[in-house]
């Protein structure tokens, strides 16, 4: 096993961990492996020449994402941000710790880091990849549930939102995803409103 397969083969142990349950076809997955191989995916088709970080970083971005709830921060927007930014720098420490564990140098963990934790976002390409493909397996796995929990107004400005995030690319992309009839809907409203 050469150490990009090792190095995916620790991410992936960890993220199985997750005590959520993604059910995909009919089959059930621990959520964060799910989502982590989604991604891989995504970022396959963004980038199929893709360097070795971004690849490391697509299968870590949210590793072990469940460790740190939500609900333990403050409600509203300052506490989602905060929530957010933590789990970041959580994130980037633990696939560092795997990283070195699997054997790779301090360049390649220090590449890594900077694509997890999204610098330099619309400068740096394999950073502004790694945001689109979080944006489309947002829109193509979580987007329909999401749409059951949240009002018409509530989703239209997450899509504005969204798809303001995404570089041309991840866009086009996300225009061939095979939606919902709510969720294709919702999506036309949200662009002409934009």
């Amino acid at each position: 096993m050469n150490k990009l397969e090792q190095a995916f083969t620790l991410f992936d142990n960890y993220n199985k961990l997750s005590p959520e349950r993604v059910t995909w076809n009919g089959e059930v997955f621990p959520s964060e492996y799910f989502y982590a191989l989604k991604l891989y995916d995504w970022v396959n088709k963004l980038e199929p020449d893709a360097p070795e970080a971004l690849l490391l970083a697509s299968r870590s971005q949210h590793i072990g994402r469940w460790e740190i709830a939500r609900k333990s921060y403050p409600d509203g927007r300052v506490g989602y941000l905060k929530w957010r930014s933590d789990l970041a720098r959580f994130h980037a420490q633990k696939s560092s710790e795997l990283l070195l564990e699997a054997g790779f140098d301090e360049t390649v963990i220090d590449r890594v880091k900077q694509i997890i934790l999204k610098q330099r976002i619309k400068a740096d390409k394999d950073v502004q990849t790694m945001e689109n493909a979080l944006c489309l397996v947002f829109l193509e796995f979580q987007f329909d549930d999401l749409i059951q929990k949240l009002s018409e107004e509530k989703m239209i400005d997450i899509l504005q939102k969204t798809w303001g995030k995404m570089s041309l690319p991840g866009q086009e992309a996300a225009l061939a995803i095979q939606y919902s009839e709510e969720g294709s809907a919702l999506l036309k409203k949200a662009l002409n409103a934009g």
